[in-house]
């Protein structure tokens, strides 16, 4: 085999792409992953989950310093925020683990071209490098693993800047004054919660009747009700028709979603964040006859083939959930077929979390997805107020309800809002791959005082009582 031909050629270097690629080389194949961000780890490591992650960590501890310490006596006097520092821990933590990956690329000898892959015919990936020139790489196969991008708005010109997308929403400057969030999903809110933590004004505009559609409709209530009591202002059933930039504020023109009277909001910044797209653009699909649809999706089988021979396609390009942690699993797997194993990846059994404080966590169906399949399911939930360790460190709000088969007794699904909620999914994760039934999880001994207790008790609920309500 040439310098320049490989058993496989991954097109992206985030979570499935990386992971994929490493996970092919580590089964002995002769793996090259291309990217033209400059920096491995995709949307997620650079842009998305983990440096969002690092400001929500920085601003709960300086709202906490601010408001939540007297309370288990401890005075700190005023709190003062040095925004750049923040910013700076943010910057240092993503490319350290930017860093760590190109290392592991190292390690597992998988080869790294910096530039913009685009598929030149079967067997073919030629990269425009960020250097400069180009190099034709001969593949076996290649996996199309390109991530996502924000959605625009229609109207809404994002410059990152004043208005701006989660991207630009990570970067910002000073504190707005008032911060309008379009769009009440997960990242919306996470980047909302944030800012308002950090004294911005945060309103929340959402076109549908409530936060975070798709979630269990109890959750999501209780979830919205935390959230304005922290000081978010929600404007739901309500659309964003357009946003004035002439002068020193924004004004966002709103009105009813099904038609009524405008009004506009005067703010600072304008966070577009209503969902994602796949990124399939310029990458010579047509090249080999392969038409994403009007989403931009590409369609894939059980083991991620396109209709083009030897070429496949993972993460937030194809169907399911956009998160890293689905794409890392497909990265794996689809390293593995090729590598003649049989993976399996049940897309009903992956969480999804929203960093918020408290956090919000899901696994499997919710009630509303249940009684519309006319699945009989019974209910146990359990409150943290209930919940010694929810007590003792201050943090009650919220609930574990988890849902199982009527006449089974199988875990069906898992809803949790509370603190630590994503890490607690964790169990259920586990519990529902095995199989488990909600009497297996209530009959197995938890720590005590834990806040996983309060998983013990909800699968208690759902054939008996619990003990500690």
């Amino acid at each position: 085999m040439s310098e320049d031909s490989f058993d496989v050629v991954f097109i992206g270097g985030g979570p499935g792409g990386y992971i994929g690629a490493i996970k092919a080389a580590q089964l002995g194949m002769k793996v090259a992953c291309v990217e033209k961000r400059g920096a491995l780890g995709g949307t997620c490591l650079n842009v998305g989950c983990i440096p969002s992650k690092a400001l929500l960590h920085s601003s709960h501890l300086y709202h906490e310093a601010g408001h939540g310490m007297k309370k288990h006596g401890i005075e700190v006097g005023s709190v003062k925020l040095d925004l750049d520092a923040m910013m700076d821990h943010k910057d240092e933590v993503v490319e350290t683990l930017t860093k760590g990956i190109e290392g592991l690329f190292k390690k597992n000898k998988v080869a790294y071209l910096v530039g913009h892959g685009r598929i030149n015919g079967p067997g073919q990936v030629e990269v425009e490098l960020v250097d400069g020139g180009k190099k034709t790489l001969e593949a076996k196969n290649i996996v199309i693993a390109t991530g996502s991008e924000s959605t625009p708005l229609p109207g809404v010109e994002v410059d990152e800047k004043r208005i701006v997308s989660s991207t630009g929403a990570l970067e910002l400057e000073k504190v707005p004054q008032h911060l309008v969030v379009i769009g009440a999903g997960y990242i919306g809110l996470e980047m909302g919660a944030v800012w308002q933590r950090l004294g911005s004004k945060v309103t929340v505009v959402e076109f549908l009747d409530r936060v975070t559609p798709g979630m269990d409709g109890e959750v999501s209530k209780q979830f919205q009700r935390i959230l304005e009591k922290q000081g978010l202002a929600f404007k739901l059933n309500t659309k964003v028709t357009g946003v004035q930039t002439t002068g020193k504020k924004l004004k966002v023109t709103i009105e009813p979603a099904k038609g009524g009277d405008a009004e506009t909001i005067d703010c600072d910044i304008v966070l577009v964040a209503i969902g994602r797209r796949p990124f399939t653009e310029g990458l010579g699909l047509d090249s080999v006859g392969i038409e994403p649809d009007k989403r931009g999706m590409i369609e894939v089988g059980d083991r991620f083939e396109t209709k083009a021979d030897g070429i496949y396609a993972i993460g937030d390009v194809i169907r399911g959930p956009m998160l890293a942690h689905k794409a890392e699993e497909e990265g794996v797997a689809v390293a593995e077929m090729l590598a003649g194993q049989r993976p399996h990846i049940d897309y009903n059994k992956i969480p999804g979390v929203v960093y918020t404080f408290p956090e919000v966590a899901a696994i499997g169906r919710t009630e509303e997805q249940l009684e519309e399949a006319g699945v009989k399911y019974k209910t146990g939930k359990f409150p943290f107020l209930a919940n010694s360790r929810a007590r003792s460190i201050g943090q009650t709000d919220g609930f574990v309800k988890i849902l199982a088969d009527a006449e089974t007794d199988e875990i069906l699904g898992c809803h949790i809002i509370g603190a630590e909620a994503g890490t607690m999914i964790g169990e259920l994760a586990v519990a529902m791959e095995f199989g488990a039934s909600a009497e297996d999880l209530a009959r197995t001994s938890h720590a005590h005082p834990t806040l996983e207790e309060a998983i013990k008790e909800a699968a208690l609920a759902t054939f008996a009582k619990p003990l500690n309500i």
